[in-house]
Order: structure tokens, then sequence, then C-alpha cells
């Protein structure tokens, strides 16, 4: 496959624009607000927060687990794109049978939701694989980077008018405010399903000469026999190794303040609508934002640009803890959309230059891996240090509080682990296992 082939790279970056609204919608906008006040109405929001902690943590184990394993499995057999339709699908589906659940049935849609993260995180293990096909190492840092720009944009797109349609039911036919929340988890199956297409028609599956065509149960044991080798060899991965655990922290950072972000506001008193435009200024801040942060990787280095990501989210994290007004925010919104597609875009970019490109799929099954079992650790420290505070005795905004400053941790030890990987390095370890 021609690499850098502009039909190509639209299908591969509108993939994001497709699952982004996943990410915007259910993870970081809806689901955290009507979980706490529709489906676990009447529990203590400490309690509450800890079961939507469960929930993320639950879909992080899933994933976690097996990514590398269904990563390998496709490298043999070449079916990234095939894993990518069942997981993109399996996702949508699941995202839209919110739809359906109840009030006060906070189990089912725990079970939907963990379901459709499956899918959204399943899925971005294939799709980050295919960019190794779609861009050359000269253009990898933009590409990666305009596919989460995209992904900022249509995700932002799509919630503007979900929340558009929740302040004026009545415009769009709804009784409340309430029906136009589930209304917008089946919009984001409709959206994810629909705009996941281009990738299908315009990507190609990049040709693997070592791999056989293989199928069924002959695929699944090749696949394991690489993972087993893959294993075999760490002793050759030590950038690789050191790299996925500077990741794994700092990423655990990023992923927990997405995913408890509007929870985190609503414990400490905000209300809820002011929270939901917050969290749009940060995904139109991040369109612009992140295309930004790509030239600034071709400019400086990702390495460079990764480091002061680290440093701002870690003022981030330390700050966030002592906000008391509305304003101050919607000014770590803003602070956090300048970032956010930064780092995402430049540790996928950065990690696929020091990897075997034959390998892809198995290797961005480990860096998936790590980033979804960053999500079991994040969410679950900052419900479980806001229960152990509270059980001291202290209110619940102090603990939620004492909970989310707890995330600054992550940040220093993965910027700190990151300074000892190298990427010259890291690219001789790939060539020699390739």
């Amino acid at each position: 496959m021609h690499l850098d082939d502009k039909k190509a790279i639209f299908g591969w970056s509108m993939y994001d624009w497709a699952n982004s609204a996943f990410a915007t919608t259910i993870m970081a906008g809806f689901f955290p607000i009507f979980f706490k006040q529709f489906w676990s109405a009447g529990a203590d929001a400490t309690v509450s927060t800890a079961r939507l902690g469960l929930a993320n943590s639950i879909a992080g184990i899933t994933v976690g687990l097996s990514a590398p394993v269904l990563g390998a499995i496709a490298d043999k057999g070449t079916s990234k794109k095939r894993f990518l339709l069942f997981f993109a699908y399996m996702g949508a589906v699941m995202a839209s049978s919110l739809y359906t659940v109840s009030k006060g049935n906070w189990p089912i849609a725990v079970m939907l939701y963990v379901l459709a993260t499956i899918g959204f995180s399943g899925g971005n293990i294939f799709y980050d694989a295919l960019i190794t096909g779609v861009a050359s190492e000269k253009k990898i840092d933009f590409v990666s980077a305009l596919g989460f720009s995209l992904g900022y944009l249509g995700g932002g797109i799509l919630f503007t008018l979900n929340v558009w349609m929740t302040r004026s039911p009545e415009t769009f036919g709804f009784a409340d405010a309430g029906e136009t929340i589930k209304f917008s988890f089946l919009s984001v199956g409709i959206w994810w399903a629909v705009f996941s297409v281009p990738l299908f028609l315009f990507v190609k599956e990049p040709r693997n000469e070592k791999a056989n065509s293989a199928t069924g149960i002959s695929m699944v044991k090749a696949g394991f026999a690489q993972l087993k080798e893959t294993f075999h060899k760490i002793r050759h991965l030590k950038t690789i190794f050191l790299f996925l655990v500077a990741y794994w922290l700092y990423i655990d950072g990023v992923n927990t303040i997405v995913h408890m972000a509007v929870d985190y506001g609503i414990s400490i008193g905000f209300e809820s609508s002011d929270l939901i435009v917050a969290l749009l200024v940060t995904q139109f801040v991040g369109f612009p934002a992140a295309i930004v942060f790509g030239y600034l990787g071709v400019k400086i280095g990702a390495r460079r640009a990764i480091f002061i990501v680290i440093a701002v989210y870690l003022f981030v994290s330390i700050w966030g803890a002592f906000i008391q007004s509305k304003k101050e925010f919607f000014i770590l919104a803003v602070i956090v959309g300048l970032v956010q597609g930064g780092i995402q875009a430049l540790s996928r970019s950065y990690y696929a230059k020091i990897i075997p490109v034959d390998k892809s799929a198995e290797y961005f099954g480990f860096y998936n891996m790590l980033g979804k079992f960053s999500v079991v650790i994040g969410p679950v420290l900052i419900g479980g240090v806001g229960l152990l505070v509270k059980s001291m005795g202290y209110s619940s905004n102090i603990a939620s509080r004492a909970g989310i400053i707890s995330v600054s941790f992550f940040f220093i030890a993965g910027g700190t682990l990151f300074y000892f990987v190298h990427e010259e390095k890291g690219r001789d370890e790939a060539k020699y296992l390739s």
C-alpha cells in the first residue's frame, strides 16, 4: 500500500471523528451525570462515584488482558480491519442500547456501558495499528494529530447538538431533558456506525510478508505463538518496555481526568449544565490544539512536546483540587483542551516509530493494554481515596478533592521514567525484531 495516500489518511482519520462521539457524549459527558442522577437515583455521591469507577475498571481489565492476544492474532492473519469492524459496531450497538435502560437500573447501565467501552477500546487497538500502513515516518506525527483533531471536532459537533437538545427539549419534540439525554445515547451509536465507513472503504490492510493466510483456530494458534515469541524477546525490548511503563503512568492521569472530571465537578457542588459547557470548551479548543501539537512534534520533536504536556497536566491535577469557582473550572477546561490531544497524538506516533512495523497490531495491543490498565487504577484510586477520607469523618466535598489530587502522582512518576526513553535506541531494537 502506498504511504501518505490522501484518501487513506482521510479514511483513517475519520474513524476518530466517528468513535469520539462515544468518548465525549457518553464517557465524559452525559453518562456520569445520568448515572449519578437517574440510574443511581438516591445513592450517596461518593457511592455512585465508586460505582462509576468500577464500571470503567471492569472494561479496562477486559480489554487490557485481551489486547496483546488480539493484536498478535490480527498480525498473523492480516485481520486488523475485520477486528476493527467487529469492535466498532459492537460498541455502537451497546451505546445505542443505553437508550432503553430504565430509572434506577444501574447494573444494566453498567453492563451496557462496559460492553460499549470494550468496543471503543478494542477497536482502537486495530485503528492505532493501521497508522503504520497509512503514514510514513515523516508524516506520522501530523497524521496521528489529525486523527485526534478530527475526533475533537466530530465529537464536539454531535455533543453540541445533544447539549442543545437537553437545554431545549421541546424544540426537538421531547418531553424533558431526561428523554433527550437518553436519545443522545442512540445518536452516538448511529454516528459511530455511519462515520466508520470511510475507513473501511479507503484504508487497505497493510501487507505483512511474514503473515500467513490461516483462518479460524489455526490463526488463533499462530497469534498465541507470536505473542509467546515476543515475550521471549523481552530482553531486547528495553526501550519499548520503558516507554510503555512511562506511558501507562502518565496516561493514567490523562484518562482519569477525562473519565471523572464531570463526576468530580458535580461532587464538589457545580451545576451539571456548567460542567457540560466546560466539556464543550475542551472539545473545540482541542480541535486546533491537536494539529498544533502535530506540527510541534515535527519542529521540536515528540519527546520534548510530551514533556511539556506532562508538566501542564501535573499543574492541572494539583490546581484542580483547590478550585472554588465556575470561572476556575472553565480555565482548567481550556488548559486541558490545549494539551489533551497533543499527549494522545504524540504518544501514539512516538510509539509507532519504535516498534516493528510487521507486528504493529500486537505491539499496539500492549500499548492499549497498558492504557486500559491505567483506567483501572485511576478511577478506582479517586473513588478509593474519596471513600477513605470520608470514612475519617470529612465531608464529601473534601473527600472528592483529596481523590483528584492523588492523580498528580502519575504525572510525576510517568515523566520521570519517560526521561530515560531514547527514540534512536528504540528504532534499533525494532529493526532487530523485524
